[in-house]
């Protein structure tokens, strides 16, 4: 598997496809703000291959405090083949040492796609995440946060991060529950 650093001028449709249609409508940025974060937040964008055949993505924002595991995605029709564990353990590679939080749907909220919160839950809780027990609620969407590393995460933490995304970025229809 190869890696490739990704900018709002590098991204393709493939890309942005695979964003549009891994995330619920809600849990996205709009694809050109997306690009423009890039850029203002250096963050990591990377794309991920299996010879000249694009698997997913995944966006870091970097930070002093922890890394924010933000998006992270393969391709429907490669999932459950091995892809997402080589992109994370990657993923672990990279920021060893350091810790790293992510947010995802509650697996402890009924919905639709509770089967697949569950699995998604496990899959980060077998590679060494931990829950934090910090939760948010989003236009009805509720978020667990997970964690990897030392020290723990708290509700000061996540508004912090929110505060750093809403100096480049925040719509006026998130409603925080």
């Amino acid at each position: 598997m190869t890696e490739k650093q990704i900018t709002g001028d590098t991204a393709n449709e493939q890309i942005k496809q695979l964003y549009e249609t891994a995330f619920p409508e809600d849990e996205q940025i709009p694809w050109d703000d997306l690009m423009r974060l890039v850029g203002e937040m250096s963050l990591d964008f990377t794309a991920y291959y299996d010879g000249e055949e694009f698997i997913g993505f995944t966006i870091v924002y970097p930070r002093k405090t922890f890394n924010w595991y933000w998006y992270f995605a393969v391709r429907e029709d490669l999932r459950g083949k091995g892809y997402g564990q080589r992109i994370l353990t990657r993923l672990i590679e990279k920021y060893k040492g350091q810790t790293c939080v992510l947010d995802m749907e509650s697996p402890t909220q009924e919905c639709e796609n509770i089967g697949q919160r569950k699995r998604r839950h496990n899959f980060y809780l077998r590679n060494g995440f931990r829950d934090t027990n910090v939760y948010r609620t989003y236009n009805d969407i509720t978020m667990t946060i997970m964690m990897m590393g030392d020290g723990s995460f708290t509700m000061t933490d996540w508004d912090d991060i929110i505060h750093e995304l809403q100096q480049f970025w925040w719509p006026d229809d998130i409603k925080e529950g």
